[in-house]
């Protein structure tokens, strides 16, 4: 007897499946279709970046020869098309060379173009951080040193990552323009920081010897 339901409920399913395939099978067909061509497109967009990225990197290498090589404007060119049309990550990068690259010929265009990154919020602090300073280590043999506070001071709090340069760039621009308090106040900060790095603190002490501020106290 239980063989007779058992049977009966098979064929009720197989006839509800029947309907429910006479009723959908248009939207079921076309879900399957979209899945497949989903699933494609996306194979189809991962071998394109990939392709992309390996043609920015081989890119960025013929840039980076150019610049070593001496040919600074063809590698600025390089550097400022691949910053254009390059993969995200190489875009970031070639940005960043195409600066150094106007720096070496034109430092205010280089100084200009270390501040477009250090203000493009897309970039990330670290990288906004690492623009700016890049900036104030070509102005600080010039620039006033207020202007150099202006920037860099923002940089100088324990949470940047840059805040070492930072400190020593406006030490070393307060004992450029003669300013010995300014320069004692960030040879203290720098010389009393547990996590100063070694090289930063032994350019520091020659400057503390050279003004005297250690004798001063």
């Amino acid at each position: 007897m239980s063989d007779i339901f058992r049977e009966v409920d098979e064929e009720v399913r197989r006839e509800r499946l029947a309907q429910l395939w006479e009723r959908h099978s248009g939207l079921i067909v076309g879900l399957a279709v979209l899945f497949v061509v989903a699933i494609g497109c996306w194979r189809g967009y991962e071998w394109w970046d990939a392709k992309k990225a390996a043609e920015s990197g081989s890119a960025f290498e013929t840039a980076a020869s150019l610049a070593e090589g001496g040919k600074y404007a063809e590698s600025q060119a390089a550097f400022a098309k691949l910053a254009a049309q390059g993969s995200s990550g190489y875009r970031m990068l070639a940005q960043f060379r195409e600066a150094a690259e106007l720096a070496r010929t034109d430092k205010d265009a280089g100084v200009k173009a270390y501040d477009a990154l250090a203000a493009d919020s897309g970039l990330g602090r670290t990288l906004q951080d690492l623009a700016a300073a890049r900036a104030g280590l070509l102005l600080v043999d010039t620039a006033p040193l207020a202007d150099l506070a202006a920037r860099l001071e923002p940089l100088t709090t324990a949470d940047r990552t840059f805040r070492h340069t930072a400190r020593e760039l406006l030490a070393l621009a307060a004992w450029r323009s003669g300013d010995q308090a300014v320069a004692k106040r960030w040879f203290d900060m720098i010389t009393t920081d547990t996590e100063t790095p070694a090289s930063t603190r032994s350019r520091i002490d020659v400057l503390i010897a050279l003004t005297g501020t250690r004798d001063k106290g």
